[in-house]
């Protein structure tokens, strides 16, 4: 019978292939890392926090920078679609 999960549980436990776990060893001992779940821990965080940070923001380009100032300070009127979405809100809004 699978567990069930515990949302505030601080242990994760996964299975793994004896060859993808070699890697993982080998790895760790080449990083001087203080063992396995240390590495795989700041392995997991750092490429976590890569990818959160690269889909939490957007670059843009001086040129695309420049047109979205524009539109902020330059808004174009509401057009049809936006006033009806604007009207079909619920009034507490």
């Amino acid at each position: 019978m699978p567990r069930s999960a515990v949302p505030d549980s601080q242990r994760m436990s996964f299975r793994i292939k004896p060859a993808d776990k070699a890697v993982i060893l080998r790895a760790t001992q080449l990083a001087g890392a203080a063992g396995i779940t240390d590495f795989v821990l700041r392995t997991v965080l750092d490429a976590s926090r890569e990818i959160i940070k690269r889909n939490d923001r957007i670059v843009l380009s001086e040129r695309d920078g420049l047109r979205v100032l524009e539109a902020l300070e330059n808004p174009p009127a509401p057009n049809e679609k936006l006033i009806a979405a604007a009207r079909a809100l619920p009034a507490d809004l």
